[in-house]
């Protein structure tokens, strides 16, 4: 007998066919370079834990004093019970980190994009989005009932032409990109951009997931690398270089209290757990003081590039710790990746529809050795 559900077998079978089909890799280990992947100790080239404090006694030791301080959970969303001292506190660093005047934490950075979309434009205005930009800035704005119109990635010349198309048809218009794209390691021409905001009356979304913490010298992200102080609308996680989770919103005073009061995300969901929010606090302070990690993670970039491009890699970003290694079909990727996991490295392929071509996606953490990185690329040679 037919079912209601009986279309999943179906879009199951398609997802197959196509190559498309994924599964969870169960990890039993503390996070870092080496990792406890399906029962076997794997070399970690996967993870956004770019500064390696995921497994900071630091960290662990703040979310531990924050748990025994106020119990496992916040209880409640923020305007309820679940407004915490602790969650004052992050926020006061975070606007420090990021120079702004204020800044407003969600419980996960794909949250903090959707409630601050939707919120600041609705069915009268105009969203330009870079065509590679992540999930959530696109959701974000199907969510929030704006006209959404990519432009071509990284394209300034794509982008002015859409904004003289466009913009004298709306209210308000929002330019959103990602600072550090994370399929491919590549960053955005913030300055640029910012200048034809100016110039069309646009307001700026910067998403800096994989910049904070990694970019500038107090670890502020890159905007703050690029010097730019005008009044944007910055967004990031905790859950990268910061080794916590949730997603915070950067800004102006006026801006983070009209979220407040109009951020359904944020309204109406349970407050980020005191564990999370203490490590994130320690995370933060460690970032702004100890340059030494991002030196050693720039380093570790570095010793990657000359080993890629001594094997004929030329045509590969090194922008970022994110380094996306184009090698072919989407079988021939998924080959390789086996390749890689059958000598102990954990680097998987990365394929549509995530992004447009396959590419082994590796990421670079600061407390990966040089022997490590090493045998990566000698893997990769043999293969």
């Amino acid at each position: 007998m037919s079912t209601p559900y009986d279309w999943l077998d179906r879009s199951l079978d398609s997802i197959h066919k196509a190559n498309w089909y994924r599964s969870t890799q169960t990890v039993t280990s503390k996070a870092g370079t080496i990792s406890m992947i399906d029962g076997r100790e794997m070399l970690m080239f996967a993870s956004n834990n770019y500064l390696g404090l995921a497994g900071d006694r630091r960290l662990i030791d703040a979310a531990i004093k924050a748990t025994e301080m106020y119990g496992t959970g916040s209880t409640g969303s923020r305007l309820v019970t679940g407004h915490l001292a602790l969650h004052e506190e992050l926020e006061s660093a975070i606007a420090d980190l990021k120079n702004t005047e204020a800044a407003l934490v969600f419980s996960s950075g794909y949250l903090a994009n959707l409630g601050t979309i939707a919120a600041i434009v609705g069915a009268r205005d105009l969203i330009l989005g870079d065509a590679y930009n992540h999930s959530c800035l696109k959701k974000g704005g199907l969510l929030s009932g704006a006209t959404a119109i990519d432009y071509q990635h990284l394209d300034l010349a794509d982008l002015t032409a859409k904004l003289q198309e466009h913009r004298a048809k709306y209210r308000r218009c929002l330019i959103t990109t990602d600072s550090v794209f994370s399929m491919d390691g590549d960053l955005a021409p913030l300055r640029e951009i910012i200048d034809l905001a100016h110039q069309y009356d646009c307001m700026v979304l910067v998403d800096e997931a994989h910049g904070t913490g990694v970019f500038g010298d107090r670890g502020g992200g890159l905007t703050q690398a690029l010097g730019i102080r005008e009044n944007l609308i910055q967004v990031g996680t905790l859950s990268k270089a910061l080794g916590s989770l949730g997603g915070y919103v950067a800004g102006s005073a006026k801006l983070i209290d009209y979220l407040r009061n109009r951020a359904a995300t944020w309204i109406y969901t349970t407050g980020l757990s005191p564990a999370d929010t203490g490590a994130a606090i320690a995370a933060i302070k460690i970032i702004k003081t100890e340059n030494n990690l991002r030196e050693k993670l720039w380093q570790n970039v570095g010793f990657l590039k000359q080993g890629l491009q001594n094997l004929g890699f030329q045509a590969i970003a090194f922008d970022s710790p994110i380094v996306a290694i184009e090698m072919g079909d989407i079988a021939k990727t998924l080959q390789i990746a086996t390749h890689l996991r059958e000598n102990g490295i954990f680097a998987p392929a990365i394929r549509p529809p995530t992004v447009p071509t396959p590419r082994i996606r590796l990421t670079l953490m600061a407390n990966h050795t040089h022997e490590q990185i090493q045998y990566f690329v000698q893997c990769l040679q043999a293969w």
